[in-house]
């Protein structure tokens, strides 16, 4: 799409951001009594619809409301595919585990599958089922067999995470450093790194070694996985001591407090560095931002969501809930 089509797209851009959640309705959200209260706030501001009956319908038509949009300004979404390989990996895991457990038990057992994503998931589910891993996109025809196959033999389930997790990072890696756009490389930038870290933390934390740190954690260019991974063995502090050397030096104090503090500093960073896009004319910067702002909106409102659910206190909603684009 050439950059005078961008311009409009990035002016529609413009008028949808101003219904974007800001951190003072997140405020009010959050001191909202109780879910139901939440609920009407929502309504009130144009989320969901008479059909939505809970709050994973609200926050997947939500989403289904977002890529609606995007799918209307731009010919070509598939240059956004950065975005969806998440979904696209989760249900490859998800299509591996059903598949594994039918032929193991000879019943089914329904995965958990996301319709967003930039490959069809009957398409992952048939392919897995049938064992025609050539059928699926180039790359994740390896880990979806190796996955598979581990899964199978060995009915290690966290095996099977890893390979499937670590090829997702690397899909969505390869496609932000090829995308020729700055945007979208700091994206796969931030994404591998904050999930590099808290995989090293996690590992640390249960005595993983080498062997597993090796297979688990995903190259890019702000850390060095090999010293990330002899940290993780030498315990948590190391990596914090690490850190301190690196671009992430700040989520330091915040790692040391909690595994959801840190997650909390990862998307308050993507936030922040996005935000300058609110004054750029025109390119898909614009449009990826605001994809991103949606996603962080709806996660802080899944947080509120369940905390109240949950009858969580206010503050302890408060400290989970994510920075607002606007």
């Amino acid at each position: 799409m050439a950059d005078k089509q961008y311009v409009y797209a990035v002016a529609r851009i413009r008028s949808k951001e101003l219904s974007l959640l800001s951190g003072a309705f997140l405020d009010q959200l959050t001191a909202a009594k109780d879910y139901d209260e939440c609920i009407q706030l929502l309504m009130e501001k144009g989320w969901g619809d008479d059909s939505t009956a809970s709050a994973e319908a609200l926050l997947a038509l939500e989403r289904e409301k977002t890529w609606g949009l995007i799918s209307e300004l731009v010919e070509d979404v598939s240059v956004f595919d950065v975005f969806l390989y998440g979904n696209d990996y989760h249900n490859l895991k998800a299509a591996i585990k059903e598949a594994v457990k039918a032929e193991r038990t000879g019943h089914d057992y329904p995965g958990i599958f996301i319709d967003q994503g930039s490959v069809d998931v009957k398409l992952i589910r048939d392919s897995i089922q049938n064992r025609e891993f050539q059928n699926l996109p180039e790359p994740m025809r390896g880990p979806a067999e190796e996955a598979y196959k581990a899964l199978l033999h060995t009915q290690d389930g966290q095996l099977c995470d890893i390979i499937i997790d670590k090829a997702a990072l690397d899909a969505i890696y390869h496609a932000g450093k090829s995308s020729g756009n700055e945007f979208l490389k700091l994206y796969a930038e931030l994404t591998v790194a904050a999930a590099d870290i808290k995989t090293a933390v996690r590992a640390s934390r249960t005595g993983k070694d080498r062997a597993f740190l090796e297979q688990a954690l995903a190259p890019c260019d702000t850390l060095d996985i090999t010293r990330l991974a002899q940290a993780a063995i030498e315990g948590v502090d190391a990596i914090g001591i690490y850190l301190e050397s690196t671009t992430y030096a700040d989520a330091v104090e915040e790692l040391r407090r909690s595994p959801s503090a840190f997650e909390r500093w990862c998307d308050n960073l993507m936030i922040r560095k996005i935000k300058p896009q609110q004054y750029s004319p025109f390119g898909l910067g614009p449009l990826a931002a605001y994809i991103l702002a949606r996603e962080n909106e709806i996660k802080s409102v899944r947080i509120v969501l369940s905390g109240k659910l949950n009858h969580l206190p206010e503050e302890s909603i408060r400290e989970r809930v994510r920075e607002m684009y606007v």
